[in-house]
């Protein structure tokens, strides 16, 4: 069996704060990519719940955030679609994101 790696790296300030992020996929061709947020969710099958770690740096800026979020929104629709094949459901996700978008004013009507 093959096994890899996916990791992140993260600097703190004095307060336990992250400063700087980079991230490294070696099969994927990613070696020390600087990042300012991630967001990890991984799956507890025994307690049936997820569990998460978000993180971003102190000079992630709000406007950068809101993106962040609305394009996490496009690619949770984009990936609950391929896992269940339930289009309807997934053209509704997109809905919710767009309403994000407009509600947090990344995007004008």
């Amino acid at each position: 069996m093959r096994k890899t790696n996916i990791t992140v790296e993260v600097e703190l300030d004095e307060n336990h704060i992250p400063e700087k992020m980079a991230w490294y996929a070696q099969d994927g061709g990613i070696d020390k990519q600087p990042t300012k947020a991630a967001m990890i969710s991984v799956w507890d099958d025994e307690k049936m719940e997820a569990l998460r770690l978000d993180l971003w740096t102190k000079d992630m800026q709000v406007e950068h955030m809101k993106r962040f979020y609305h394009q996490i929104l496009l690619s949770l629709a984009d990936t609950y679609e391929r896992a269940t094949n339930e289009e309807d459901t997934a053209i509704w996700m997109r809905g919710i994101a767009e309403e994000f978008a407009l509600k947090s004013s990344i995007k004008q009507l």
